[in-house]
C-alpha cells in the first residue's frame, strides 16, 4: 500500500534485489571507460543482458548506482540471474516521476526484470527477481462483478498476478489489490510533494464499487505526510469494508481524514460515494488501495481475484476507468 514519490526511496524501499538509486559515485574505479559506448535504448536492455553485455549496461548506470555495487558485483549477480534465461517480453511501461519504467518477463514467468531510465536513458535502476505464482487462486475469480471504486481515469499504480507488477502479491490478504493514482504529465502530483493537497487524487471521490453493507469504518486517523511518514499501526487507515452478497468484502483504504459519508450498517449501492481519497494508514501519497477477500477482517482473509467490468484486467502502467457519476 505504499507508494513512494521520490525515485531514490521507490528504488530502496519497494523492491528486493538488484537496485541502486541516484547519488554521489565513490567507486571510481569500479567504473571502466564507457566514453565510446552506444548507448542501449530501453527497449533493447532484455537483448544486451541476454548477449552478457553486463559491462555495456553497467556503464549506462547512473554515479549512484554505482557507488551502491560494483563492475564485479553487477557481474555476477546478473550472469548467474540469466543463465537459464532464452527470451524476455515485454510486460508494461509507465512514467514515474519524470522517468520511465519497463518491466519484462521471461517465457516460463519465473523471472523479471525492471528497469528505470531517465530521459538520456540513463539506467537510474534495475531489479531482477523470481516470480512466484498462485495457480489455484490465480483462477479463482470473485462471484460478483465489481467496477473499480473511483471517478473517471487513474492509473494502475500496482495490480496484477505478480511480485514484478504487483508487490501486494506475496501477501496472502491482498494478493490480488489495485493501487490506484491519478497521473498527469507524467507524475501524480504538481508543487511541494510533501502537501497531500498537491496530489492530483487528493480529495477525489471513492465510490461503492457494488451493492451492500457497510460493516466496518474508520474515520478518525490523520493523513500522512507525503514522502515522509506513513502510519503502519493502522494499516488501512480511514477505511470501509462492504460486505457483499455471496460472502465477498470489499476493502476500500486510505482515506481521507473527517471524509466518510458512510457508517456501519449502512446500505450502500454500486457507484454510492463512501468518502474521499486520502493518505493515512500505511500509504506515503495519497492514492485508492482495494481488494475483495473472503473474510472483513484484514489479517484472517484470503484475497480473491476480482472479476472486473472491464472487458481487460489492467494491470500496472494501464490506464482504466472508474464510474462516470455525471
Amino acid at each position: 500500500m505504499k507508494m513512494y514519490v521520490k525515485l531514490s526511496i521507490l528504488l530502496l524501499l519497494i523492491v528486493i534485489g538488484l537496485i541502486a538509486c541516484s547519488g554521489k559515485n565513490n567507486k571510481e574505479d569500479d567504473k571502466s571507460d564507457s566514453s565510446n559506448e552506444a548507448t542501449i535504448p530501453p527497449k533493447d536492455l532484455p537483448d544486451a543482458f541476454l548477449a552478457g553485455d553486463f559491462e555495456k549496461i553497467y556503464n549506462q548506470t547512473s554515479e549512484g548506482f554505482q557507488s551502491q555495487l560494483t563492475l564485479k558485483e553487477f557481474v555476477q549477480t546478473t550472469e548467474a540471474f540469466h543463465k537459464d534465461i532464452r527470451n524476455y517480453s515485454l510486460v508494461s511501461t509507465m512514467p514515474l516521476q519524470g522517468m520511465s519504467e519497463y518491466l519484462w518477463r521471461n517465457t516460463k514467468g519465473n523471472k523479471g526484470l525492471r528497469g528505470i531510465f531517465a530521459e538520456d536513458h540513463t539506467i537510474e535502476g534495475l531489479q531482477v527477481m523470481p516470480l512466484t505464482s498462485n495457480k489455484d487462486t490465480d483462477n479463482q475469480y470473485t462471484e460478483n462483478t465489481y467496477q473499480l471504486p473511483m471517478e473517471g481515469e487513474w492509473l494502475v499504480f500496482w495490480g496484477g498476478t505478480n511480485e514484478l507488477v504487483n508487490y501486494h502479491y506475496a501477501t496472502v490478504s491482498q494478493r490480488y489489490a489495485y493501487d490506484l493514482v491519478i497521473q498527469q504529465e507524467g507524475t501524480t502530483f504538481k508543487g511541494d510533494p510533501t502537501k497531500n493537497k498537491n496530489y492530483h487524487a487528493f480529495g477525489k471521490k471513492a465510490v461503492a464499487p457494488f451493492d451492500g453493507v457497510i460493516v466496518s469504518s474508520e474515520n478518525t486517523i490523520s493523513d500522512n505526510t507525503p514522502t515522509i511518514d506513513t502510519n503502519t499501526e493502522q494499516p488501512l487507515g480511514n477505511h470501509v469494508v462492504i460486505e457483499h452478497e455471496n460472502n465477498e468484502y470489499s476493502f476500500i483504504a486510505h482515506l481521507q481524514e473527517g471524509s466518510l459519508m458512510v457508517q456501519e450498517g449502512d446500505e450502500v449501492f454500486s457507484g454510492e460515494v463512501v468518502g474521499l481519497v486520502g493518505n493515512s494508514g500505511n500509504s506515503s501519497e495519497p492514492h485508492i488501495h482495494y481488494h475483495v477477500a473472503d473474510n472483513e477482517e484484514l489479517q484472517e482473509a484470503t484475497s480473491i481475484r476480482i472479476r472486473l467490468t472491464q472487458d481487460r484486467e489492467p494491470i500496472r502502467g494501464d490506464m482504466t476507468e472508474g464510474f462516470n457519476l455525471e
